[in-house]
């Protein structure tokens, strides 16, 4: 005679066996929206209702969601926000996703259930979001609810991602216009009484983004071996500031400093030095290579004030201060270096990223370099 099967202990669900001769499991999962419920498993033998509820226990000690019935996006996407973004992304994205979400998102589709959403669903949402705001703004709401349905997936909630099949809004892009050579030079002409004149020489050389700039340390600068080690960068989100990694391959790069650079950021030092000494025991030692009259960090949006506030005074076309990454490249490629060069030097992530954003230069590199070919096979073709 086979011995009784042993109870499952507390939490671990229970296997009974129905009229119909099927086996049922209950076991107490987590929702979306973080409660708790009972969901039910069946099987024809007792072995294999034993196995559905061992993978339901498995998801519960792992934290993942496994609905009673099809979550809501109301429900989801709150759910994927603070369990699956916030903790592994960084605090920028998440800002941006979560306003996405609550303003857009929700409002449009929060009432549809994860596995009766349909493509036409999502269409109409993005056709009228694209009326109400922007093209711009619908594609990148596109581009949420995907990444959120792709997560869906991963969690066995849902078989595909139908925001996947539906094509995203065509954005027109804005033609770049940075600097040329002259602009550039005319504009540190005119910057070379700001305090944040070594900034602006480091954001025209190498192209380093705002946050960089505001969140590089001394201890990262060896002015003797002419080397930058970008480390970190400062942001400002919905009014916090704080500092964080630097985007792309920045965390791993050491960069040479161009001669441009040295004496600005020698002279930033001399400053600083005179600064920490008139402060006294007001000044607050940061180790930052830009900051306050008390030591503090600066703020990134200073930086683009000051930027423009020269541009203009100057006489110059008002860009972003972003747009001087631009005319880094455009000077580099103009120079002869190569794209793969230029991507190791702004710390893009890939070099599609830097060959999409500098096309415009790339075309020219090619024009001149037909123009050689050109050459070339008239001389050929005028001595035969």
């Amino acid at each position: 005679m086979a011995a009784p099967r042993k109870r499952n202990p507390n939490g671990a669900g229970t296997i009974t066996k129905r009229k119909d001769g099927r086996y049922m499991a209950a076991v107490y999962v987590l929702q979306p929206d973080g409660s708790r419920a009972r969901k039910f498993a069946y099987g024809k033998t007792w072995t294999e209702c034993d196995t559905k509820r061992r993978e339901l226990l498995a998801k519960v000690d792992q934290g993942v969601p496994v609905p009673t019935r099809s979550a809501k996006l109301a429900e989801w996407l709150p759910y994927w926000l603070d369990h699956i973004v916030k903790p592994h992304r960084k605090r920028t994205t998440y800002a941006k996703y979560e306003t996405h979400v609550r303003l857009y998102l929700v409002p449009l589709l929060g009432t549809k259930r994860l596995e009766s959403l349909s493509v036409a669903d999502v269409r109409r949402a993005l056709v009228q979001l694209q009326k109400q705001t922007s093209a711009a703004t619908a594609k990148e709401s596109h581009r949420v609810l995907r990444t959120a349905l792709a997560a869906s997936c991963r969690e066995e909630l849902v078989s595909r991602n139908v925001v996947s099949l539906v094509e995203p809004p065509k954005v027109h892009v804005r033609e770049m216009s940075p600097w040329e050579l002259d602009e550039a030079l005319d504009f540190l002409a005119a910057a070379r009484k700001d305090p944040l004149y070594p900034a602006f020489v480091l954001a025209i050389a190498l192209g380093l983004r705002r946050g960089e700039l505001v969140g590089l340390r001394w201890e990262n600068v060896d002015l003797d071996k002419r080397e930058v080690r970008v480390r970190s960068q400062r942001q400002r989100v919905r009014g916090e500031s704080y500092e964080d990694d630097p985007k792309g391959r920045r965390r791993r790069q050491t960069l040479p400093l161009p001669g441009i650079c040295i004496a600005p950021l020698r002279w930033q030092r001399m400053r600083q030095a005179a600064m920490r000494e008139t402060a006294g025991a007001k000044w607050e030692e940061t180790g930052y290579v830009f900051t306050t009259r008390t030591g503090r960090p600066i703020e990134p949006r200073n930086v683009y004030r000051s930027f423009t506030r020269v541009a203009k005074d100057a006489g110059l076309r008002v860009i972003r201060l972003h747009d001087a990454r631009h005319g880094t490249a455009t000077l580099l490629t103009a120079a002869g270096v190569p794209p793969r060069v230029v991507m190791e030097i702004l710390g893009h992530s890939q070099i599609a990223v830097t060959m999409n954003v500098y096309a415009h230069v790339v075309q020219d590199t090619q024009r001149e370099a037909v123009g050689h070919m050109d050459r070339l096979l008239r001389t050929r073709r005028d001595r035969s």
